[in-house]
């Protein structure tokens, strides 16, 4: 046997392009369930809100431990919806991250409520309770904390915060769905969870839809009010809602992927597990600040976002791009500093640890059919990038103290 024949040569770093994702790759063993149940839907002829989105709904119930599963969409008109079931418009304020998507912050504004920005936890890239603490004041009608990347905010002082204040809480777990806090999943913590079905998201469709969680009764009644123009029974409308009805094409095509969720998420878990190994063979867990589950977390992955500390991130995204490693930047501003809202005043300073985390985070890939040799690949890539920034001397660690958790239970990055 060569050398090139023996098993662990599979396992060596090469010169191959590695995708962020592969959206091919990951339909390709489904192509043929995907077309019989495509073909159903045809043959049934209920293309909106029939009995396969009735089907996607009652299997997501029950796997976010809620009582209530309403489709929509989007993933954006979830959270539009959530606040419009809250009666949140003109006037009021809601608290939410600014290191997030986009659509956390324009579904408040376009209601005409006033997003406020609270600062993150720089451990989790969630939201910080202790800012959420300082912004709540008598216009605050919900607080609305995005599980990012994969992995459920702080809860519970979110949680004990609005409680104590009387407002809502609408978690935004478009990137979590099966992530856990303490046992109880995304979705299914504050008054309303809102998920995107985005083709990117761990419970992907072929195009745009969305899904809407409670177990409150009453609540869910109005979700399903105002996902149809507030119409019931037809043609008769108690409000005024919207047109966001999840068509049974998406929802065919997830109750397919429905059943390999959980495998899925096992890959993106072992993943990311492997990726953590690499780095501290490789040495650049000295140099780099690795993802982590925080404690009391089941984290699912949806991204492994790194720091790359001193400067360094785009030209190692520049080094990686040019190795066809495919990253991202998940996010290159916080929503406060977007030109759309620079009337709200938010100053350079006002939210450090957003602006910093906006400087140093790179997206790699983790989608579940990612190969081990593709991670060694990444891996590879990023070592070679601080071999020749460095030469023959190593790099200084970072600063990790700088990455403490905001909260006190957590441990810091790098002990």
């Amino acid at each position: 046997m060569s050398a090139s024949d023996h098993p662990s040569a599979a396992r060596a770093p090469e010169n191959i392009a590695v995708p962020l994702l592969d959206l091919k790759r990951h339909y390709a063993p489904l192509r043929d369930q995907i077309a019989a149940a495509l073909l159903r839907v045809c043959d049934s002829g209920a293309f909106v809100l029939g009995p396969e989105v009735q089907a996607l709904e009652h299997n997501l119930a029950g796997y976010c431990q809620v009582r209530h599963a309403i489709g929509c969409a989007s993933g954006s008109d979830a959270l539009l919806l959530a606040l419009m079931a809250l009666d949140i418009g003109p006037g009021d304020e809601v608290i939410l991250p600014s290191f997030t998507f986009f659509a956390t912050a324009s579904a408040v504004a376009r209601l005409g409520a006033r997003p406020v920005f609270a600062d993150i936890d720089p451990a989790t890239f969630n939201l910080d309770p202790r800012h959420v603490q300082h912004l709540v004041g008598p216009r605050t009608r919900a607080i609305l904390p995005v599980h990012l990347f994969g992995q459920c905010a702080e809860m519970e002082p979110i949680l004990r915060i609005a409680q104590s204040a009387g407002i809502a809480v609408i978690e935004d777990a478009a990137q979590a769905i099966g992530a856990e806090y303490d046992g109880r999943r995304a979705g299914s913590m504050g008054h309303i969870g809102c998920f995107s079905f985005y083709p990117t998201k761990n419970l992907g469709g072929a195009g745009d839809g969305g899904m809407l969680t409670t177990s409150d009764d009453t609540l869910a009644e109005k979700l399903r009010l105002l996902r149809v123009h507030g119409m019931a029974p037809r043609y008769y409308h108690k409000m005024v809602g919207i047109n966001s009805r999840l068509d049974s094409f998406q929802a065919a095509v997830l109750n397919v992927k429905f059943s390999h969720l959980e495998h899925w998420t096992a890959q993106r878990q072992a993943n990311a597990q492997r990726y953590a190994q690499l780095f501290a063979a490789a040495g650049l867990d000295r140099v780099l600040v690795l993802p982590q589950p925080a404690p009391w977390r089941r984290h699912v992955w949806n991204q492994y976002v790194i720091r790359v500390p001193d400067g360094r991130r785009d030209a190692l995204r520049q080094f990686l791009a040019e190795a066809q490693i495919g990253t991202e930047i998940y996010y290159p501003l916080g929503v406060h500093a977007q030109e759309c809202f620079r009337h709200l005043g938010y100053r350079e300073g006002d939210l450090p640890e957003t602006d910093q985390a906006a400087r140093e985070v790179l997206a790699l890939p983790i989608f579940p059919e990612l190969t081990e040799q593709e991670q060694h690949a990444v891996v590879q890539r990023i070592a070679e990038y601080y071999r020749r920034q460095a030469g023959a001397h190593s790099l200084p660690a970072p600063k990790f103290l700088r990455y403490r958790s905001a909260c006190p239970h957590l441990p810091e990055l790098g002990s």
